[in-house]
């Protein structure tokens, strides 16, 4: 029989190996958010940067998000899909309506966490789970793959900019994509500036 201590320390171990091969699952994607990268472009002084995380196996998208500099106030936020090619063009919202839930809004800046369950309709946009195949099964594998292939944003809509003030594509994360949240999460704590963040932007081209 195992002793007390040995017992605990295979459950700690069987623990972290668990949540490892559920972080392995991970499919993680940045997102840069400005002005000119909307549609159509505009000339806002207003920046972001957000990481958008979602797991296969536990059908949880996690989103992230640091964005200053807005000449309006917010009024809403979404991930839209998908558009007609990749990292170009519009498409409808494809997650919560009117705006994601608990999203800053009527400010100029601010931060955002929040973690969606992909198997629940009130994730979606009512519209875009009809569109896709009618159900949230086949609304989040339509979602999945325009995120896979380019072909969705995040933007930030504000009433300066009713159409959406800054935006950006989500882009796969490189081999150590976590070194994004990193930085998102060390941007919030020391209150970065749009021009700090205009020249993050710049290194990662």
């Amino acid at each position: 029989m195992k002793s007390p201590n040995l017992l605990v320390r295979s459950l700690v171990v069987a623990a972290a190996l668990a949540v490892s091969n559920l972080q392995a699952q991970n499919q993680v994607y940045n997102v840069f958010l400005t002005g000119p990268g909307e549609s159509p472009p505009n000339a806002s002084t207003g920046t972001g940067i957000a990481t958008v995380t979602y797991n296969p196996v536990t059908h949880l998208l996690s989103v992230a998000v640091q964005f200053g500099g807005l000449i309006g106030m917010t009024t809403a936020s979404h991930i839209h899909a998908a558009t007609p090619a990749p990292f170009a063009g519009t498409a409808g919202v494809a997650t919560t309506t009117p705006t994601f839930a608990g999203f800053p809004l009527g400010v100029k800046s601010g931060v955002y966490n929040n973690t969606l369950d992909m198997t629940q309709a009130s994730s979606y946009n009512p519209a875009f789970i009809t569109a896709n195949g009618g159900t949230t099964a086949t609304a989040e594998a339509a979602l999945t793959a325009a995120m896979a292939s380019g072909r969705s944003y995040l933007n930030i809509h504000t009433d300066a900019f009713p159409g959406g003030e800054i935006r950006g594509f989500l882009v796969t994360a490189p081999e150590g994509g976590a070194t994004w949240m990193l930085l998102l999460i060390g941007v919030a704590g020391l209150g970065l500036g749009a021009r700090r963040l205009r020249r993050i932007a710049a290194l990662e081209r």
